[in-house]
């Protein structure tokens, strides 16, 4: 009598093969999901800000009289005679970045008017513009500090 031959205990069945790749896979599959969570833990998120600092052209570059707006940084450059002033543009009610106008200055979104000293005239904004410190650096360059407020009336005199 012959009788039918089993597959050797040895040797993987069709049926095995596909089981054993298929977790093969699944397993490198959680493996590599698993790496890049602990890669994206230990890289901490790094939000790229400009330089509360920054220097400007030398005093001669801006003209007796004149309202510069320097748009990167968002502010203004007052001369007057030999003082020099640094106004914020951005406005204080929603954060808008306010224009230059007649005798002051303009809020395009919601209308806000500031004097020349950025006083609020009208509008929304609920306080004046913001000035900030302008110094000399060695280079004889003006250097503006965004981290330091002053008063409407202080100014750099050369």
């Amino acid at each position: 009598m012959n009788s039918p031959t089993s597959p050797r205990s040895d040797e993987v069945s069709r049926r095995g093969f596909v089981q054993l790749t298929l977790g093969w896979l699944a397993g490198t599959f959680a493996l590599a999901a698993s790496a890049a969570a602990a890669v994206r833990f230990l890289v901490p998120n790094v939000l790229f800000e400009p330089s509360l600092r920054f220097k400007l052209g030398k005093p001669d570059d801006y003209p007796d009289g004149s309202v510069s707006f320097l748009e990167d940084e968002r502010v203004f450059l007052v001369r007057k005679g030999n003082t020099f002033r640094c106004l914020s543009a951005v406005c204080t009610h929603l954060g808008c970045t306010v224009n230059r106008a007649d005798h002051g200055y303009h809020c395009p979104c919601h209308g806000s008017v500031f004097d020349e000293q950025g006083v609020v005239k009208s509008g929304p904004a609920p306080r004046a513009l913001e000035w900030f410190l302008v110094a000399l650096s060695k280079d004889n360059r003006l250097l503006v500090d965004k981290s330091q407020r002053v008063n409407a009336d202080k100014y750099l005199v050369l």
